[in-house]
This record gives structure tokens, sequence and C-alpha cells, in this order.
């Protein structure tokens, strides 16, 4: 009844009141309108003629026209970003040819009206302030990103390398500036301040794009790594210092008068360092969770940032100093600098930024450059680049004590000038100190050594790799392990078993303890104290055992793809890796493996369709999350899951055979009867004793190490609960598992810790 009752209430009040609104609209047109047309042009035209001048005066409003080009934008970035990705160049690369692509050099060219339509004269106007958002913003992070704790630590080699290339850049950039004045500048423009302009896009380099590209190289926690980063943080500290200089020179008109401008600047920097910073710690130190930072805290910072390019905006050093130096001066406790960069960066990096690459592109026009003479300064502009920076940071590193590989490596890295060069660009060209023309050139002199980077370093690596394998001698191959671990709870369990498959023969055996943290590839600060902290009672331990292992510490995208793309790469013969717990359980084996029966279900037949339908066994069916399943089904190794329940040494274990798919399991058991003086109990429970060779070699082979630690039970000798708890460990394979826990679901909940194994 109460559902007729609801009905009829729905029903009488939509009526009512819709017929009450046709009756008011009835009489106001009656009795209201005058006689003239109130809809003007609507009697004129038909209705689909109407719709379509409608149509079309909507399709030209400025917010549609803006929201068409960020779709156009993050399209275009999003392609050629990808692109470049997948022929080894960083992602910056593409993102600045597409904002190339989308100017008059290529799609205003070749296609004026579409480009007319895109980006019409009056929106761009619109652009550049989203675009300098944007860069606000990215300058912001550069400086949160910078470790002041590493400049100190290498600060002496870093400096002589980082301002050896500073000073020669510049140097060069002031002597191209000599030869192109008069010809490619304005008349009105002073000699001083073009020279200074051009010595800065000469000398600075990319430190977020150098960041990206020793962290993608696996350089980062090397000590050339660490040099390397040092030496473009320093470089990134000093090019915008000259800058914001060179910036109050310009507009000051004099050095005389900017000096006042300097003045200002550097009571600026005093006041944030010393008043802004220890107010800012405070209020991190005030937030009740390191975890979570307030909406207040948050406003906060953002009012700091902001205030602080108005500042230097109005002092007269460029509003982006201003961001940087906000970024500098931010807590330095990571927990708090990852949290912030993680909630700004997406829509800088992806959103506002590359409205900037685009905004950059519509200024840079290709067709200046239109005959072969200056192409040919171009050429030789981009020759005096390399030079100032990759010979110059090369030889400095080389003075200092580095090899000639890592001298290369150094200076190639110190030659990409990217993103950073493109803003300092734009001012000179806001300033009017910068022609179109000389404009274009330096774009293209950030391109070009830009793209240049990863071939460079690739070249290096090819040469001296030769060199030094004709030195290196043959070494015996060794037993490569990889342990990865999440915490340093399951890691201390998992290296326990690690060293008992390696001990006695550690010399002839390599183990690497590897923790992939999920997070950004760029944006790491500190990264060292969390390393130290899981690590520490690790090394306690392997001291404990006498186990020497390689320890690999990465901040990555995706963990279980890069435990996979780590283990191949690496060409380990073992991966052992946790369980990471359960996200099925309709069954025994869903709730301690996390995995659902249901696939195991799936007809052979249909995954003989899809390939050998073994190579599907470990995706479908091993005790994991879906995480794990990526880590199994991507290795191109044997990998070992441990699920742990409360394992504290390894001096019994029990090994089921319930298939014979599962006589790999020999070669761990004939191992750990080599390195380590453990009981093995090997459960024949299908008679392969009475039916395969290969089964009995592999036993006859684990007798003769130590027949008294080895014992075999046939198919006749009833396993049960009782006879699991006296075990430290089972060592069981995944089709061994699978039907154990078919046949016997009540078994596996009384079974000790377990590593289940995958061929």
């Amino acid at each position: 009844m109460k559902k007729y009752k609801n009905l009829i209430f729905y029903t009488s009040v939509i009526t009512f009141f819709s017929a009450l609104i046709y009756i008011i609209a009835k009489l106001g047109k009656n009795n209201l309108e005058t006689k003239q047309n109130v809809y003007g042009l609507a009697s004129q035209n038909s209705g689909w003629e109407s719709f379509l001048v409608q149509l079309a005066g909507d399709v030209a409003e400025p917010m549609a026209i803006l929201l068409l080009q960020i779709v156009v934008i993050l399209l275009a970035v999003r392609l050629f970003g990808w692109i470049c990705q997948k022929i080894g160049q960083p992602t910056v690369v593409g993102e600045i040819l597409a904002g190339v692509i989308l100017g008059p050099s290529l799609l205003g060219y070749y296609f004026p009206g579409v480009s007319a339509f895109l980006f019409p004269e009056y929106s761009l106007e619109t652009i550049e302030f989203l675009s300098q958002i944007g860069l606000i913003l990215f300058m912001f992070i550069v400086g949160l990103e910078l470790n002041l704790k590493t400049l100190k630590n290498k600060a002496n080699e870093a400096l002589i390398i980082s301002h050896t290339s500073i000073v020669v850049a510049f140097a060069l950039g002031m002597v191209v500036a000599y030869q192109l004045f008069g010809t490619f500048t304005y008349e009105e423009t002073p000699f001083l301040p073009f020279a200074l302009f051009m010595g800065i896009a000469m000398s600075i380099a990319a430190f977020p794009v150098m960041a990206r590209i020793v962290h993608e190289r696996e350089m980062n926690k090397t000590p050339l790594g660490a040099m390397i980063i040092t030496c473009a943080a320093i470089d990134d500290i000093t090019a915008w210092c000259l800058l914001a200089a060179v910036i109050a020179i310009v507009k000051a008109g004099s050095v005389a008068s900017a000096l006042y401008t300097i003045l200002l600047a550097v009571a600026y920097v005093l006041i944030m360092f010393k008043v802004v910073r220890p107010f800012l710690k405070r209020v991190v130190e005030m937030q009740s969770s390191s975890r979570i930072i307030s909406k207040s805290a948050i406003g906060i910072f953002f009012f700091v940032l902001f205030l602080s390019s108005y500042a230097t905006e109005v002092i007269g050093i460029h509003a982006l100093v201003g961001a940087f130096l906000a970024g500098v001066i931010m807590p330095p406790s990571h927990n708090f600098r990852n949290l912030f960069t993680e909630k700004i960066e997406d829509i800088s990096l992806v959103l506002l930024l590359p409205l900037f690459f685009v905004y950059t592109g519509l200024r840079t026009q290709i067709g200046l450059l239109n005959d072969p003479a200056m192409w040919i300064i171009c050429g030789g502009i981009v020759i005096v680049a390399i030079v100032g920076k990759l010979v110059s940071s090369a030889f400095a590193s080389r003075f200092v004590g580095y090899n000639w590989k890592d001298s290369l490596i150094i200076g190639s890295l110190m030659n990409t000038r990217g993103l950073i060069q493109l803003v300092v660009l734009n001012i000179g060209l806001d300033l009017g100190i910068l022609t179109p023309e000389v404009f274009v050139m330096m774009v293209v002199v950030a391109l070009t050594t830009t793209f240049m980077t990863s071939p460079a370093l690739s070249l290096i690596e090819k040469i001296f790799s030769k060199r030094e394998t004709g030195k290196e001698q043959v070494e015996e191959s060794k037993y490569k392990i990889l342990v990865s671990f999440d915490n340093a709870y399951i890691g201390l369990k998992l290296l326990l078993i690690a060293n008992s498959l390696i001990r006695k023969k550690q010399n002839h055996s390599e183990l690497s303890m590897l923790h992939l943290s999920e997070g950004n590839l760029l944006y790491q600060y500190g990264i060292e104290e969390e390393e130290e902290e899981l690590f520490k009672p690790v090394d306690e331990e392997a001291k404990k055992l006498g186990q020497s292992y390689t320890p690999i510490f990465k901040v990555v995208g995706d963990v279980s793809t890069g435990v996979a793309k780590i283990a191949n790469k690496g060409e380990y013969d073992f991966l052992l890796i946790g369980h990471r717990g359960s996200v099925f359980s309709d069954n025994v084996f869903g709730r301690v493996l996390g995995f659902s029966n249901k696939l195991l279900h799936i007809p052979n037949y249909l995954l003989s369709k899809l390939g050998n339908h073994k190579s599907w066994q470990p995706i479908l069916a091993a005790p994991i999350d879906e995480g794990t399943r990526t880590i199994v089904s991507k290795s191109d190794m044997p990998v070992g899951i441990f699920i742990d329940k409360g394992l504290k040494n390894i001096r019994n274990i029990f090994v089921p055979i319930l298939s014979e798919d599962d006589i790999f399991v020999s070669e761990f058991m004939q191992r750990l009867a080599e390195n380590s003086y453990v009981r093995i109990t090997l459960w024949d429970a299908i008679g392969l004793a009475d039916s395969s060779m290969d089964f009995i070699k592999a036993v006859r082979a684990i007798k003769a190490i130590n027949p008294y630690l080895f014992q075999l039970w046939n198919n006749n000798i009833p396993v049960d609960g009782d006879i699991l708890k006296g075990q430290d460990l089972i060592l069981i394979g995944l089709n061994s598992w699978r039907v154990l826990e078919s046949k016997n679901p009540k078994l596996m909940k009384d079974a000790p810790s377990t590593l289940v194994l995958t061929d």
C-alpha cells in the first residue's frame, strides 16, 4: 500500500505544478509581452538554422576555445611524450616537440585555418597566464626536490665541476652574443643585457630532466649518480642567482641602480631563511599526523609560495625565482615534501606545464631560419653550447679524479638543458632582449642538447664496456638470488631462507636485497633516510649470519612490474618474495594464498588456445594477490613465494611431491643440503620412486650429500597436522600445493611457514 501511496503523491505533485507552470507561461505571453519580436532573428530563420547559428557562436566562445585548447594540448604532449619514451628519450623532449608542432612552425604553416581556429590571437594571453601559474608550481617543486644535505656532503668536487661548466659556457655565450649583436638584435637593445642573457641561456642545466635520466638509468644510488645530482643542484642554484642578478640589471637599466635591487633581493632571501623557514618548520611539527597535511597548513604553504613569487616579481627578479626559493626553504621532513608534492605535481606537470610548452611553441617560428646561412649559425651555436657544458664538465670531472668514462657521463648530463632553458628564453623574449630569430635558435639548442643526452650515454657505455670486457678475466658463473621485501620484518625471514641456500658457497653466489618503494620517479627528497631505516635491521641480521649482500633501494611507479624488470635485467637465477596477503576467500586456498579456486577450473583446452597452458599456471594458481601475480608472470626465473607463520629458524624441512611437474623442487633440496645442516623429509605421495628415473637420480644426489639428514617417505605413510607441526618450513611446488589443498584443506591449515616454488 505504501508503494501506491508514494506513487499517487509523486504523480499529483508533478501534474499540478507542471500545469501551474504552463498556465503562468501562457498568461505571461498573452498579457505581458509587447507586440515586438522578442526573439529577434528567430522568426526569420528556421529552427535548424537558428540552432546552427547558436552552435557556431557557442563553439567560438572564449571558454569553449580554452577547453578545446587544453584537450588538444594534453593529447599532443601525451602522444609525443609516449613516442619519445619508446625511443629512449625523456618525455620532456616529446612535450617540447608537441609545443613546436602546434605552433606556427608546422600546424600554423601547413594548416593556417585550423591554427587560427584553435589558437586565435585573443586566446594567447589566457594561455600565457595559465602557463605562468604552471611554471610557478613547477619551480616550487624543483625547489622542494633540492636536498641541501646532499650539497654539503659532496659540495667540494661538485662545486668545481658545476662552476667550471657555468663560467666556461657563460663566457662562450657572451662570445656568441658578440657575434650576433646588431644583426640579430633590436636597435634599442644594449649589448650587456643581451650578452648576459645569452650567457645564462648557454650555461644553465635542466636539473629535473637530469634527475629523471639518472634514476631511469639506475645511477641514483651510485656515487657517480649522487655526484651528478649534486652538480645539477649547484648548477641550478647558481644559474637562478645569476638570472636574478641579470634581470635586475636589465630592468634597472644600469649596474649601479641594479645594486639596490640586488640588496633588496638579499634582504628577501635572509627573511625567507631566517624568519619564514623556522615558521614553516613549526607548522609541520604541529601537524597531528606525518601522513596527512591539514587544509590550514596547505593554505599557509600556498600563501608563502605565491607571496614569495609576488615579492620577487615586485623586487624585479621575476616571480619564478621566488617560487624556486619557496620550495627550497620548505621544512626538511621528507614525508611532508612527498605529501605536498603529490598534491600539486599532477595539476602542474600534467595540466598546466603543457600549456607552457605550447605557448613556447606558438612563439617559435622555425620558418624564421629561412636560409642556409642562418641554419649554419644555428648549428654553430649548438656546437658552442655542447663545448661549453659537455666538454668543460668532462675536463673538470677528470681533473678532480674521475676516470674518462665517468667524466664523459657527467659532461653529457650537465649538457642537458631541456625545460629550464626554455623558461630563461621566454623571460628574455618577454623583456625584449631576445629577438624571435635568436629565440628560435636557442630553442633548437635546448631540443638538441636534451635529445642527444640518452644516445650519448648509451654510446659512452658501449665504447667503454668493450674496453673493460677486453681487460676482464673470465669468471666462474655465480648463483644469483634476488630477494624482494616490502618491510624489514619479512626481509629478515627472506634473508634467512636465502642464506640457507648459499651459506657454504658464498664465494660462488650473489645475494641482492631489493626494496621498491612506490612513488614518483623524480621527486625523492629524503630517500636516503628511508633507505637507512629500512636496511638497518637487515644489515644487523646479515652480520650475525655472516652473509654478504648488495642492497638495492629504488622508487618506482609500479612495484610489481619493477621487481620483475630488475630480476630479468640482472639475470638472477632465483627470485624470492614475500606473500602479500589474500584478496580472495572463497576457500582455504583462497584464504591462505590469496587466490580464487574458480580460476583453477578453466579448461586446459581453452588455455591451450592461448598458448602453452603450463606457462599460464603460475598466473592462474600462484598464492598471490594481483601485484605478486604480475611478478610471477613477468619473471624469467623460478620464483619462491614465502608465506610466513612465525618462522624462526630452518632445521627441519618437509617437501611433499604430489605432481610430476614439481620434480624441479629437487634442485632446491640439493642446494639446501649442500649449504645448510637441515633435515629434509621428502614425501613421495604419488610413487615417483617407482616410475620416474629423473626423480630417482635427484633423490640419490641428495642422499649422497648427507644421508643422515635425509629421509624419503612413500605414499603409504600418513601425513597429518601433528607431523607438520614438527617442521620449520614446507618446501613445495605450485602444482603440488594445488593438489594438496584440494585433497586435504585441513592439512594446509596446520601447515607451518611455507615456500611455494614456481618453475
